[in-house]
């Protein structure tokens, strides 16, 4: 086990860096964060204590950057380092200091689809108050990726990197967890590996409706929901950023209290558990478009392109 606490943020290649810089920091509800050395970096906190939860980075193409998940201490991260080693898990940062926007102690690898994974603690926190808006994201609640082989996805992020399979949907998706939250990765079986949807807690369904009008305001519309899942329980409402990208409003997800007891369920992808309301149905075609998202080769790739 490799002792990840928790999911911390996601980053993205975008193209149209200064439009989605714009579109979450006035209308998505982040506060951008001051990184005055990085400017072909934006980062963005939310109104929980992570230092970031998205972070932005210019480039020719759309794709996952990193996904970073916390650690306790410096020993976990080193400890990680070399399970991972001994596993053959190719490390592309060896166990050290960043050197960028909240700092902390990490280390980055590849997954065997390509995703650069970051583990990393000692991370800086914001202490200050939080300067409530009308919606106010508390932190990522979870990702969801496409992976080409589901089997094999989710055999190396439980055998080697410790998460739990709390429930599947059909042999379609497999939600994983990493702590008593329900889920803060899952995986969706598609035609190619790319980002599914990013999800952003909120505190109440009252603020997912908020979300919902600031971004109607904005003159955009939801592509799917608003609507409760079945697997996981929680509240979503799914919108489409101005870069492509799939991003959930969410709460209420389902925490597990007795992990002794717990076994996974296989959920029927039936309308009715898609949506337990009744009220945003299944997803349309334009949105499961959407969510299967550009085929992405991997940070290798991607960063030798950009």
């Amino acid at each position: 086990m490799l002792g990840i606490t928790h999911l911390r943020h996601i980053s993205l290649f975008i193209p149209n860096f200064d439009e989605q810089v714009a579109f979450y920091e006035n209308i998505w509800g982040l506060d951008k964060v001051d990184a005055p050395q990085e400017k072909d970096t934006a980062y963005f906190r939310g109104a929980g204590p992570e230092h970031h939860i998205l972070s932005l980075h210019r480039g020719e193409k759309t794709g996952l950057h990193h996904i970073a998940f916390g650690m306790v201490d410096k020993n976990a991260v080193d400890r990680a380092a070399e399970i991972l080693q001994s596993k053959n898990v190719l490390i592309v940062d060896q166990p050290g200091y960043f050197n960028e926007a909240g700092g902390g102690y990490g280390l980055r690898f590849l997954d065997p689809e390509n995703r650069l994974i970051e583990l990393s603690a000692w991370v800086e926190v914001h202490t200050s108050i939080w300067n409530k808006k009308n919606v106010d994201p508390v932190k990522l609640n979870h990702v969801v990726m496409n992976t080409k082989n589901l089997d094999m996805i989710v055999e190396f992020y439980t055998d080697v990197l410790g998460f739990r399979v709390t429930d599947w949907s059909e042999h379609q998706m497999s939600f994983l967890r990493c702590n008593k939250k329900h889920h803060s990765i899952a995986f969706n079986q598609g035609e190619h590996a790319s980002v599914n949807h990013i999800a952003y807690e909120l505190d109440s369904v009252n603020e997912v409706m908020r979300g919902i009008a600031n971004v109607r305001e904005a003159g955009l519309k939801e592509l799917w929901g608003p609507g409760r899942h079945g697997p996981g329980d929680n509240i979503f409402c799914y919108f489409q950023d101005p870069g492509g990208f799939v991003m959930e409003y969410t709460c209420y997800l389902e925490t597990i209290e007795d992990e002794s007891e717990w076994r996974a369920r296989v959920w029927k992808r039936v309308p009715h558990l898609m949506d337990q309301w009744g009220i945003a149905g299944p997803p349309s075609p334009e949105a499961r478009k959407a969510m299967g998202g550009t085929p992405d080769p991997g940070w290798v790739t991607t960063i030798n392109t950009n």
